[in-house]
């Protein structure tokens, strides 16, 4: 006699799940909320109000095409941020544990982090990005560059998303977030987004030219613009696989540890 084994749903149905819930969740959440939608929006108007008209005049392009890329970038990373607190409380309450041990796939938990992660940061680019457009942004080649305008920032916030993990895994305070926010503010703030690299002094273009947001900055910029993109499409690839090679690992990893413990 033989005992029947539960039946296990497809990883990418446990998935979806696991990512509905993360969604109600954060929905409910002001924290979220703020830094992923109203802190970068607070950011696109203040910095169009103060440098707007100064852009204008020094570049002859509104300064919008380079501050919605930036602000919606920002929302991803900021947003992780935010989101990052509800893993401390599964980890405490013994929820990662009980996941690990319920008769589903051991990857669907993570997955579904990551893919709400993902509709987190599209959502935040599309509110983002719509008041990018009153304030007078436009797409020059048409309203089908807005797709993958959409898309670039959420590659960004799934990647940043796997670091967040990574730490908020191991670590049982937000000191180690703390220490991951200071480089991440920095390298949103010295990308491409707000001054072009050409007027800034010679010792920072290579910095800049550097910083794995510029690529993707400059991609969304001239998908707005209608300029060629496949450069800094192709860099942005680049930085997107070489990250996810190290990052992605190390978040598997991490939560794997997480949910063993007391199991």
């Amino acid at each position: 006699m033989t005992l029947s084994q539960p039946l296990r749903g497809s990883l990418a149905a446990e998935s979806f799940l696991f990512a509905g819930r993360l969604v109600k969740i954060w929905r409910r959440d002001p924290l979220v909320l703020i830094q992923a939608v109203v802190f970068p929006t607070f950011l696109l108007i203040t910095y169009k109000l103060l440098l707007g008209k100064s852009i204008i005049r020094i570049t002859g392009t509104d300064s919008l095409y380079g501050l919605v890329p930036m602000c919606s970038v920002a929302g991803g990373m900021f947003g992780a941020f935010a989101a990052a607190h509800t893993i401390r409380f599964e980890r405490e309450w013994g929820l990662l544990t009980r996941f690990w041990r319920y008769p589903i796939n051991r990857a669907s938990p993570l997955a579904g982090r990551l893919l709400a992660d993902a509709v987190r940061t599209f959502l935040s680019s599309v509110l983002i990005t719509a008041v990018g457009v009153a304030l007078g942004l436009r797409f020059n080649g048409g309203w089908l560059y807005v797709i993958p305008f959409l898309i670039a920032p959420v590659i960004v916030g799934v990647i940043f998303s796997m670091a967040v993990i990574a730490i908020a895994m191991r670590s049982n305070s937000s000191a180690a977030l703390v220490w991951l926010a200071v480089p991440s503010i920095g390298a949103v703030f010295s990308s491409s987004g707000v001054p072009p690299a050409e007027l800034l002094p010679a010792w920072m273009s290579p910095l800049i030219h550097l910083n794995p947001m510029t690529p993707t900055i400059d991609f969304m910029r001239g998908l707005a613009l209608a300029e060629p993109v496949l450069g800094s499409l192709l860099v942005s690839l680049t930085w997107a696989i070489g990250l996810t090679a190290v990052l992605g690992p190390l978040a598997v990893s991490g939560y794997r540890a997480a949910a063993r413990v007391g199991g």
